[in-house]
């Protein structure tokens, strides 16, 4: 009686057949000896990583970003090499330190200063944001210190100016001569010069 029963309700269709969601059982038949027994529940198996999704497979990273433009940092880059190889005038000689002022020059140096020969020469290089500049004497030798403090009238130096200047030795050592009391004589021909105010005029 109790094979019949199981036998009609496993003929019955499959849609009517009850299956136990809460614990995933699944029914199965196996036929021993004219038996009826349940299946050990079967355990779901894992997905596949080839069974994922064609587009999540397929999917490409993120091209990565492009590096940006040298074309402006390597043009920046050599015009700063050009401008380092670019010759100074002020390099290749050597300006004393600390710089030797009138302010800070002893009023007994001014006086033997004052009291010199006038020597006679011309501006080699001068900067005026830096305040200094140098000197070629006429008569030859090395070339001469020139302190913005030490420029006498209205215009600034530029290089071909002959000046008159007088000479001053350079404390502490006094090894080394500076030009002091600096006149301009002559501009030099075909070039601009600015005076102190900032007015500029063509020689």
């Amino acid at each position: 009686m109790f094979l019949e029963k199981v036998t009609s309700v496993l003929s019955e269709p499959r849609a009517c057949v009850p299956r136990p969601r809460a614990v995933g059982l699944r029914w199965q038949t196996l036929r021993h000896g004219g038996g009826v027994h349940l299946g050990a529940p079967r355990c779901k198996a894992p997905e596949s990583p080839l069974s994922l999704p064609r587009l999540a497979m397929s999917s490409e990273p993120p091209p990565p970003p492009q590096p940006p433009t040298h074309q402006t940092s390597v043009g920046l880059l050599d015009t700063q090499r050009a401008r380092d190889r670019s010759p100074s005038p002020l390099r290749g000689n050597v300006v004393p330190s600390p710089l030797p002022t009138r302010r800070t020059r002893t009023f007994s140096a001014t006086v033997r200063a004052s009291q010199g020969p006038v020597y006679k020469g011309v501006c080699k290089c001068f900067c005026r944001s830096k305040g200094h500049g140098f000197i070629t004497p006429a008569d030859g030798g090395p070339d001469i210190f020139l302190h913005i403090s030490d420029v006498e009238g209205e215009y600034v130096p530029v290089e071909g100016d002959e000046v008159t200047y007088k000479m001053c030795s350079i404390p502490p050592k006094n090894e080394k001569l500076q030009a002091v009391e600096v006149v301009i004589t002559h501009l030099a021909p075909g070039t601009k010069h600015e005076t102190w105010s900032g007015h500029v005029v063509s020689s």
